[in-house]
């Protein structure tokens, strides 16, 4: 791991700029040379495996299928916010090494274990384990009684796997990168073959049916539409994980942290790490410049280009292949999509669903592990010799898997229920930091780095965005329940 030069700028080692009041102070160090594109390539492949798995193979084809194409716009514009939201959460940790979570730590004590609980709560529910293995269960025709406990063995394999990686970062990307990469090849596919002209067609109507948007909003409970604004994309914390992805990748100041590791395999560093700032002077800002340039070039091209295409295609497969107006329950309407798709076609149609929502259940369980371990470690566990991020981790997630045995256990195994709890509370925790990115990027890091322009009034929107959409969903479930 590369070491900090100390002593930079002037006499003073601890860097001024990154508030210490909450956390220790961080020292100044050079950034790191900036790596080109195929080097740094990763972190956004695992988040679009995260949101293939949610909004774009589930809520909104869902959706389509009850009011047809009409909200595209609204499923873009919630992918572009998305695309801009990453940014803002890659930028704290290019320039610190530190995560956004411990970023908020630092403007204040509390936010740390407030999102470990927002990250926990959404995301323990195994939706996306169970709705890979319904997808399963459509393509080889075993019980539906027994699709808990296959989904149960996913879980452990999962945590198993997991769990004997020397670097864990490194086994989830090349599963991911396999993963994805059969997801991709589907979707050029479809795109050629199984949409057909009239599914572009009905595409393209959907984004000039402004006028028919109200009508469509009000057929569509509010959780479910919210839970599919805030999946249109990653979603909730998963979003968060940008920032330890990218410093298990070494991008930007993360080169200089530790990574997690299995504690079976791999080298662990007990001792709490926080991050380092780099001095503004004219050789860092070029680096810098040249790492936010590679930074979002990764994010556009693989998170927002291919998010946006597999979006828009499995919407319009839907609506393609089943109209409007279906009345099927929970996944039956994927069922249904493969029916109408027919033999060898269907049946690799719900192999590819599953190998998504297993994709994104590996995403899941890989992100409440690390956001929660990493501020355990850099706050309550700080000084534990027993307990470093990596053990921490491995706890978590294994507990994770442990309570999601549970629900399934308990008779709560409908994957679009699952998966609608999940989507509507992240929505809401998209909505808090979306405030905090702005008071980290604009009132924390400098001017000739932080946040500013265009990218400003971007998050001003996801404030607006997401804060609307929570307050219209907190509205209406009290209006449903007191009325």
């Amino acid at each position: 791991m590369p070491q900090p030069d100390e002593g930079k700028p002037g006499p003073a080692t601890t860097a001024t700029e990154i508030p210490s009041r909450n956390l220790p102070g961080v020292p100044y160090a050079d950034l790191p040379e900036v790596r080109p594109l195929r080097k740094v390539l990763g972190p956004s492949v695992l988040l679009l495996a995260g949101a293939i798995g949610s909004g774009e193979y589930v809520l909104w084809p869902y959706i389509s299928s009850q009011v047809g194409l009409t909200l595209v716009w609204l499923a873009l514009i919630g992918i572009l916010t998305q695309y801009f939201l990453n940014m803002e959460i890659e930028r704290y940790s290019l320039a610190t090494g530190e995560t956004a979570v411990t970023g908020f730590s630092r403007l204040w004590w509390h936010w740390g274990w407030l999102f470990v609980i927002m990250t926990i709560v959404p995301w323990a529910w195994p939706g996306w384990a169970t709705g890979g293995t319904t997808t399963l269960a459509f393509a080889f025709g075993f019980a539906e009684d027994a699709v808990p406990y296959v989904t149960i063995g996913v879980l452990l394999l999962i945590g198993v796997v997991l769990t004997v990686s020397p670097v864990v970062y490194r086994t989830v990307e090349k599963i991911q990168f396999f993963l994805v990469g059969l997801i991709v090849l589907f979707l050029i596919y479809a795109a050629l073959v199984l949409l057909g002209l009239d599914g572009w067609l009905a595409i393209g109507k959907g984004f000039v049916s402004i006028d028919q948007i109200p009508g469509a909003v009000a057929a569509i409970p509010a959780a479910t539409l919210l839970g599919a604004i805030a999946f249109a994309g990653a979603g909730g914390a998963l979003n968060l994980v940008q920032s330890n992805w990218i410093r298990d990748k070494g991008l930007g100041m993360g080169s200089r942290l530790p990574k997690v590791v299995s504690p079976f395999t791999g080298e662990e560093q007990t001792v709490a790490t926080t991050g380092y700032f780099f001095p503004q002077d004219e050789e860092n800002l070029r680096r810098w410049r040249g790492w936010w340039r590679v930074a979002d070039r990764e994010q556009f091209i693989t998170f927002f280009v291919i998010g946006l295409f597999a979006l828009l295609i499995l919407m319009g497969l839907t609506y393609a292949t089943i109209g409007i107006g279906s009345e099927a329950e929970d996944f039956e309407f994927i069922r249904l999509v493969g029916d109408r798709l027919g033999g060898a076609t269907g049946t690799i149609f719900f192999l590819i669903g599953a190998v998504v929502l297993y994709s994104t259940n590996l995403a899941v369980l890989d992100m409440v592990g690390r956001v929660t371990a990493d501020m355990l470690k850099t706050g309550p566990l700080r000084n534990s010799r027993a307990l470093s991020e990596s053990r921490i981790y491995f706890i978590v997630v294994w507990a994770e898997i442990v309570f999601g045995s549970a629900i399934l256990f308990s008779g709560l195994d409908e994957p679009l229920i699952l998966l609608i709890i999940a989507s509507s509370l992240n929505g809401i925790v998209m909505f808090v930091y979306s405030v905090l990115l702005i008071k980290l990027n604009r009132g924390v890091l400098p001017r000739t780095i932080g946040l500013k322009g265009v990218r400003l009034v971007a998050l001003c929107w996801a404030v607006l965005f997401y804060g609307g959409f929570s307050l219209f969903t907190i509205y209406d479930e009290f209006s449903q329940l007191f009325g």
